[in-house]
């Protein structure tokens, strides 16, 4: 065992003393927010009084901001509130928009406008499901248990000390997410031995986004206490045996009634007249990325050409088999990525699929 992985393995030892240690009436805030990329998370804590119960007990706060090379302070706007899984109830996570001294959403916070979006198409009571795939990796930087040989075979689902690694790390963060409250539907191994996969949903409208953003959160801070990093790369090893993304499922209620496979098909049908805007906004480096994740094969579609088709799994969009037999039900866009905004991945699939006029953008910074 390396010096650093003792150094990890006494810190966690030692501190089950201090989280046995009552509190009192306080409670702990931990503040969450997207960072100024659009793709990493930054938190911070403080205390309260007493428990929040609902999500206007919590007050604004503010951080630092780095803006072109300058730092600037915001403010942190609470929108969604969750238990704390990790020094448990009373204590709450909550996610937080970032807004500037006129309370002007940040460049790399897309919530605001995604929750507009949302609310202009209620009506149509649109829900997501979302596909999370991730892939850990040591401190060395070397993918998470693999031997020095190298790309261990294609394991999809598999079982196995020789064909899976970090399964811990998976049913952890799947027990730490159902007691914060997100909704978590479901964890898979996928096509890397250390690599896997959670889904959330159904959600509708900005929850979705809420939820998936926390348990990205959720993630990272349970691969802390494992000594490991998760990474959301969409072409996280470069040995061409496996890619991230973060499918997309999507439907309204019109589609999951009697004869809502014409509704499927007619929204598709809308998302191939616009595959290049998407793709730009299916990762978080407007497309580089995932350029290099959609190459036709392992099960991923082509990056320039747009396809779709009834249970098959190398297109764009996919119909899925019992979709079809039903009559009715959901379609999977498969091209966003693992990195993506969740937030502009709604965005862009509300827009294109429900509305005529996309809503116009708030002023942004």
């Amino acid at each position: 065992m390396s010096v650093l992985s003792e150094s990890l393995s006494l810190h966690k030892t030692v501190r089950k003393h201090y989280l046995s240690l009552a509190s009192g009436a306080e409670c702990q805030v931990t503040y969450i927010w997207i960072d100024e990329a659009g793709e990493k998370l930054q938190c911070k804590t403080r205390t309260l009084n007493k428990e929040p119960t609902e999500l206007r007990d919590i007050p604004e706060w503010t951080a630092v901001w780095l803006d072109c090379g300058t730092l600037i302070e915001v403010t942190l706007v609470p929108v969604k509130m969750f238990r704390d899984p990790f020094i448990l109830d009373p204590n709450k996570l909550v996610l937080c928009e970032v807004v500037d001294s006129n309370c002007v959403p940040k460049g790399s916070n897309q919530r605001s406008q995604c929750a507009k979006v949302m609310e202009a198409v209620r009506e149509f009571q649109p829900w997501f499901g979302m596909e999370q795939e991730y892939t850990l990796f040591g401190l060395d930087g070397q993918p998470f248990g693999w031997l020095p040989q190298g790309c261990p075979a294609i394991a999809n689902c598999a079982v196995g000390i020789d064909k899976v690694f970090g399964r811990d790390i998976c049913n952890c963060h799947y027990k730490a997410c159902l007691y914060a409250g997100v909704r978590i539907c479901g964890t898979n191994a996928e096509a890397l031995a250390s690599q896997w996969e959670f889904q959330v949903g159904p959600c509708e409208g900005i929850e979705m986004g809420d939820d998936l953003w926390m348990a990205r959160y959720i993630l990272h801070r349970v691969c802390e206490d494992f000594g490991v990093v998760a990474s959301l790369d969409p072409n996280p090893i470069k040995c061409n045996n496996g890619t991230a993304g973060c499918h997309t499922n999507f439907s309204t209620k019109e589609m999951r009634s009697p004869g809502g496979l014409q509704y499927i098909k007619d929204a598709i049908k809308r998302l191939s007249k616009r595959h290049s805007q998407h793709l730009r906004v299916y990762d978080a480096h407007d497309g580089a990325d995932n350029m290099s994740r959609l190459t036709s094969q392992l099960s991923t579609s082509s990056y320039n050409d747009f396809s779709t088709a009834i249970a098959s799994r190398s297109v764009s969009v996919r119909i899925p088999g019992h979709v079809s037999q039903m009559g009715c039900g959901y379609f999977e866009d498969r091209r966003p990525a693992a990195n993506c905004d969740p937030y502009t991945v709604m965005r862009a699939l509300v827009e294109t699929c429900l509305l005529e006029t996309p809503v116009e953008d708030d002023d942004v910074q």
